[in-house]
């Protein structure tokens, strides 16, 4: 479906510039909610005992198995533009929360591509632990925005900025998107109310949209750290590296994408997957990096 091409016909008729519109869908991304119930067809399931490729070990970091989180069947899901999920065969998220939450290095999680066509064979568990209760889950579609264009009543995002800063205490980079979103969405507000009201979904997990904020800041603290060492560029100020950062996240913003991820709030623990496109596109699920964050109480 042209989710894009509908979007635009709605905006359109809602009397919104064509060239505004443009800007506004550069930054919209679709995410896949997924649900238990609700009498839609089964695009996956929670949990459960996965069908493994013929003579795959169940995954694990040395000695330690993997429990499965998600399986996801690719055929299944609705497509999506910008987001090059294979086409068929199927996802099978593995994590150890409590562990992957305490390393930070990724190996206590793991995702496994099964093509269709493959030779497969139901999985025996290592352990009970490694089985949670098997729940069927629907999809359904939910517009997503990055956070500095999210709506001002959020907890927390860019919005917080441009109410209580001046012009002048802002950095360059807060400047341009300020300015971006002044005069160039002039219908912001119309625009963000018109893609949620075409795709909304409070459910507990999703597949692709933004990659999590707190990864992106992970990843973007590493990159520049990495580029100032290897002498890529110049050494970086201390007064000058949070503007820097904020950079480096809304770049990395447009190059990794959401794999999979758990909405905050439902559970103690949730795990978000992320991926670079280019290694999605080319089904190198392999290089997707995991985050578990623990919610306190």
């Amino acid at each position: 479906m042209d989710h894009q091409g509908e979007f635009r016909r709605a905006a359109l008729e809602s009397g919104i510039p064509d060239d505004e519109i443009s800007r506004f869908c550069e930054h919209l991304r679709l995410s896949i909610g997924l649900s238990v119930g609700g009498g839609l067809p089964v695009v996956g399931r929670f949990g459960g005992l996965p069908r493994l490729t013929v003579g795959m070990q169940w995954p694990s970091a040395g000695d330690i198995p993997l429990p499965l989180l998600l399986s996801v069947d690719c055929g299944a899901l609705p497509r999506v533009d910008g987001f090059d999920l294979p086409a068929d065969g199927t996802l099978h998220f593995f994590v150890h929360q409590e562990r992957d939450h305490e390393d930070g290095s990724g190996r206590y999680a793991r995702v496994v591509y099964v093509p269709d066509g493959a030779e497969t064979t139901i999985a025996e568990a290592p352990g009970p632990e490694c089985v949670h209760e098997q729940l069927d889950v629907s999809a359904e579609l939910r517009a997503e925005l990055p956070l500095w264009l999210q709506e001002g009543d959020e907890d927390e995002g860019w919005h917080e900025f441009w109410e209580d800063l001046e012009w002048e205490d802002m950095s360059p980079f807060q400047q341009r998107l300020f300015r971006f979103m002044e005069h160039d969405l002039p219908h912001l507000a119309e625009l963000r109310a018109l893609a949620h009201g075409l795709w909304s979904s409070d459910a507990f997990a999703f597949i692709g949209g933004y990659a999590d904020d707190g990864v992106i800041s992970s990843i973007a603290e590493q990159t520049l750290a990495g580029r100032e060492k290897a002498g890529e560029i110049p050494a970086i100020p201390v007064a000058r590296w949070p503007s820097h950062l904020e950079e480096e996240q809304h770049r990395l913003t447009s190059e990794w994408i959401s794999l999979a991820g758990e909405a905050r709030g439902y559970e103690e623990y949730h795990t978000s997957f992320v991926i670079r496109h280019d290694d999605l596109a080319a089904a190198r699920v392999d290089k997707a990096l995991a985050v578990t964050d623990f919610r306190t109480p």
